[in-house]
C-alpha cells in the first residue's frame, strides 16, 4: 500500500512538471480558432475588396452577434471574417449600381467566396433580396484600430452614404 503511494505520488509530481512546463498557446494559435470572435487576419488597412454578398436568413434575427447587441433585420448591420468590428463601409452592388453604408457588427459569412452578409434591409436597398447574392464592392469608410484610433478607408472620401 505504502509503495502504491510514493508510486502514486511521484506519478502526480511527474505529471504537474510536465503540465507546467509547457508553452503557453500562443495569441496567435487562439486567434485561428473558428469559434474565436478575433479572426487572425484583421484587415486594417482601409483597402476597397470585391466579392460576393449575401444576407442574413430570418433564423438569425434577434440572435447575438460578435458586438453582442442583438441581429436586427432593420439595422445596417454587416458581417465580415476580416474587416473589424466597428468598422463603417459602402457596399455597392457591382450589377445594379446600388450602394448602402452599413457597421460591421458580426462576423461571417462562413460560405466559401462571400465577403459579407448584410441585413435584410441592407439586402433590400442594395437589390439583393431577389437572387439572394450579388457581386459587390466594399469600400471601408472609417476603420478601427488596436489603439483606439480610427483610420479613413478608401470610402472615406465618398459624400454619398446611399443611392
Amino acid at each position: 500500500m505504502e509503495r502504491y503511494l510514493l508510486t502514486s505520488l511521484f506519478l502526480l509530481c511527474c505529471l504537474s512538471t510536465a503540465l507546467a512546463a509547457q508553452k503557453p498557446a500562443s495569441a496567435d494559435a487562439v486567434q485561428a480558432s473558428p469559434n474565436s470572435p478575433h479572426p487572425p487576419h484583421l484587415d486594417r488597412t482601409g483597402k476597397t475588396r470585391k466579392g460576393k454578398a449575401s444576407y442574413y436568413g430570418s433564423k438569425f434575427y434577434s440572435r447575438k452577434m460578435a458586438d453582442g447587441t442583438r441581429m436586427d433585420p432593420q439595422s445596417n448591420s454587416a458581417a465580415s471574417k476580416t474587416l473589424p468590428l466597428g468598422t463603417t463601409a459602402k457596399i455597392t452592388n457591382l450589377k445594379n449600381g446600388s450602394s448602402d453604408v452599413v457597421e460591421i457588427r458580426d462576423r461571417g459569412p462562413y460560405v466559401k467566396g462571400r465577403i459579407v452578409d448584410v441585413s435584410p434591409q441592407t439586402a433590400d436597398k442594395l437589390g439583393l433580396k431577389e437572387g439572394g447574392t450579388a457581386p459587390v464592392e466594399v469600400k471601408p469608410m472609417e476603420v478601427p484600430q488596436p489603439d483606439g484610433s480610427v483610420k479613413p478607408g478608401a470610402g472615406a472620401t465618398d459624400t454619398r452614404r446611399a443611392q
